[in-house]
């Protein structure tokens, strides 16, 4: 997926983990770094430097994070969130053009699926989140 993305986007010069981090912050916006380490289990620091590059690029705001000013909640700027937005549309596509290469049996199959995978997926988030 990695190598098809890099060649259905070859100006991107975000990372991958770059991309994740910006993709879960549109999910949780106004998280904090330590809450964006815990979703993606990484290290405290190395959300830190990720932001730190992305601020620098204008994909990244921090703002005070309410009462406690210690704290700071992150957004998407808007070229953060038409960041997201192309990646995921590039994701999209390279899984459509996937498919359409796979044998109509198989993708019956895999439609149907999808529902079970889902729950999988939420069972392992719910065991991630639990240890």
């Amino acid at each position: 997926m990695r190598r098809a993305a890099r060649t259905a986007d070859p100006d991107n010069t975000l990372s991958v983990a770059q991309l994740e981090l910006l993709s879960c912050l549109a999910e949780h916006p106004g998280a904090r770094p330590s809450r964006l380490a815990q979703l993606l289990k990484l290290a405290p620091n190395s959300v830190t430097t990720m932001v730190t590059g992305l601020r620098t690029r204008d994909l990244v705001t921090r703002t005070s994070g309410g009462e406690d000013r210690r704290t700071v909640a992150l957004e998407l700027t808007t070229a953060g969130r038409e960041a997201v937005d192309r990646y995921q549309a590039h994701n999209a596509a390279i899984l459509a053009a996937a498919l359409d290469r796979v044998h109509p049996a198989w993708r019956h199959l895999i439609a149907a699926a999808i529902p079970a995978l889902a729950e999988l997926i939420g069972a392992i988030d719910a065991l991630a989140e639990s240890g």
